[in-house]
């Protein structure tokens, strides 16, 4: 099988590389571009990349994530987030191959009754009504791909962190090398997502061509102080750490108080599995 990676020098788009290369080279052909080789807002390229190389599958790894940034620059978000998987589903139906797109946990509200509703997370058919800019643009375009490609995977991951990129562990490793004291906020809940588990689980969807929309991310329900004490703790980082509201540190765009995601339906897939949040740290931290 032909695949086209976009986004290739993201978290996840450098973890599709990898994997790819470790266990699944003899099965599938994979193209990787990076935003700068091949940007999925230049419609005319795509389209003649796309009609010359005819993948079986395009896995959509772009996005622009900047949460705050998405506010100051509302434009851009909208034509990345949305616009270009419009279009991107528009090829998909033309050319006939599967797109794989990611969207995140910002797009539900995150209010204190839904995490009481939910206390193993949002099911993936729970009404969105997003907080912030960003969170509007990614429910945007999931919705665009939904009503114009048949065959397409939506995955929506929370806190992604990994080998690659920038990431929430990997600022807590630094900034406890660099401070005895640190602050972080308790008041927001979730689960980490590890790239690796978010690329194997799609690498099963994958090869019982499924479709649909399904949610990848960790067990367990945490604070960020939580995932915070635990980088700590495991990495044996020696740093005094402090458990404060998100008023310590106001953000331009809105973050939902609560946005974890069920994996229900994604675990009632055969060959599916999703970890426990602190092996997934851990298994990451022996990676880095």
């Amino acid at each position: 099988m032909k695949a086209i990676l976009l986004g290739a020098s993201g978290q996840l788009g450098k973890e599709w590389q990898r994997i790819i290369d470790k266990d699944y080279s003899d099965e599938i052909e994979l193209l990787s571009y990076t935003s700068s080789e091949l940007d999925i807002t230049h419609y005319q390229e795509v389209s003649d990349e796309f009609r010359e190389q005819k993948p079986g599958v395009v896995i959509n790894c772009a996005a622009f994530t900047d949460v705050d940034g998405s506010e100051d620059h509302k434009k851009r978000a909208r034509k990345v987030n949305m616009e270009a998987p419009l279009y991107l589903a528009e090829l998909s139906q033309q050319l006939e191959f599967k797109l794989v797109h990611y969207s995140t946990d910002y797009v539900f509200p995150g209010t204190k009754l839904n995490k009481k509703e939910f206390p193993e997370g949002y099911p993936e058919d729970h009404p969105a009504d997003p907080v912030n800019w960003y969170g509007k643009t990614k429910w945007e375009g999931e919705q665009a791909i939904r009503q114009t490609a048949e065959n397409h995977l939506i995955i929506r991951v929370s806190w992604l962190c990994g080998q690659y990129g920038s990431n929430f562990v990997k600022t807590m490793l630094r900034l406890g090398k660099e401070r005895e004291e640190l602050q972080v906020v308790d008041d927001q809940w979730g689960s980490p997502t590890f790239a690796e588990n978010v690329v194997e689980n799609c690498l099963n969807l994958l090869g019982k061509d499924i479709i649909g929309t399904y949610h990848i991310t960790s067990k367990g329900l945490i604070s960020w102080y939580d995932l915070a004490k635990a980088i700590f703790e495991l990495s044996n980082t020696n740093v005094s750490l402090e458990a404060v509201d998100s008023d310590a540190f106001p953000t331009r765009a809105e973050r939902p108080y609560f946005s974890k995601l069920s994996t229900h339906k994604i675990e009632a897939v055969e060959g599916s599995r999703i970890i426990p949040w602190r092996e997934g740290l851990q298994r990451l931290l022996g990676q880095l």
